[in-house]
């Protein structure tokens, strides 16, 4: 098979309003009629196959949607540096299907070779700083495209931290020239966990560089008896992170939001009801965009 792109539109086009993240379970339903959605994001690492029934589902959505791309697995904050092998992949997914945004996290998810599921943290250092902008720097020249690096939800704070968040990643974009996901719950998350105000936090986040946002859901569970917030993605957006998105609609403005909801999927008529509250919040907070 070819791995020409489809027509429909063109890459360069930014998506608009509103969209969700697509997950296998409700694929069909998205092949069956159109649905009210303004774009789809859809994890890059599950299409990382040459041809089959996935990226044939894929190819008939992308005609009918803009769709992104987000990768969990580029390890940005790896002092050993990017799988150069990953990263052709990449590239070849991403010429094949020419996403409207492409992204990662700022975190590490393996050394030596050895992958971990999951996005570790990584100390807000000097020496970080310089890692990561070499990563994002080799990525962003593997891609042929600007990366929004995203914010990730934190459980602990290093000691050796030198800047909050919100610095490191403004000198990561004057270094290397890339965007930014602003994941609105991992920040809600992240502020909870470290005892930090979430909207302080959001005043700190360089608003010029964000070129998107993320919205899900998140658990509570005790430790020790003190709250843990969980980034599980398994829930309706809680009201505390639409609060906290109508905020930053206020300070940053508009920009593509995504809702995403990865575990206990609920059916697709709930979800899109998140994406059309998320349009509502938009259109209300941010009308002049």
């Amino acid at each position: 098979m070819p791995l020409q792109p489809p027509p429909s539109y063109s890459p360069a086009e930014a998506p608009t309003g509103a969209g969700a993240g697509l997950r296998h379970a409700h694929v069909p339903e998205f092949l069956s009629a159109p649905q009210p959605v303004g774009w789809l994001e859809v994890h890059a690492e599950n299409y990382l196959c040459a041809g089959g029934p996935r990226l044939a589902q894929l190819e008939r959505i992308r005609r009918d949607y803009p769709v992104s791309f987000h990768s969990v697995a580029l390890s940005l904050g790896a002092a050993d540096g990017i799988d150069t092998d990953h990263l052709r992949r990449l590239r070849t997914l991403y010429d094949r299907f020419q996403p409207c945004l492409v992204s990662d996290h700022l975190a590490w998810c393996g050394v030596g070779g050895v992958h971990v599921p999951d996005l570790l943290p990584l100390p807000l250092t000097d020496e970080s700083l310089a890692i990561v902008a070499r990563n994002v720097d080799q990525v962003q020249e593997g891609l042929g495209r600007r990366l929004l690096v995203e914010n990730p939800s934190l459980y602990l704070r290093f000691t050796v931290d030198q800047m909050d968040e919100g610095e490191f990643l403004a000198a990561l974009v004057a270094r290397t020239g890339c965007g930014l996901l602003l994941d609105i719950n991992n920040l809600h998350v992240s502020a909870g966990n470290r005892g930090r105000d979430a909207l302080t936090l959001l005043d700190h986040f360089p608003a010029a560089a964000v070129g998107e946002y993320h919205l899900a859901g998140h658990a509570r569970v005790e430790v020790d008896g003190a709250v843990l917030l969980i980034d599980d993605h398994g829930s309706a957006v809680p009201e505390s992170v639409w609060a906290l998105y109508d905020a930053a609609l206020k300070r940053i403005g508009d920009r593509p939001t995504l809702v995403e909801w990865d575990t206990n999927l609920p059916p697709l008529p709930v979800l899109l009801g998140e994406v059309a509250r998320a349009d509502t919040a938009r259109r209300e907070v941010a009308p002049c965009c």
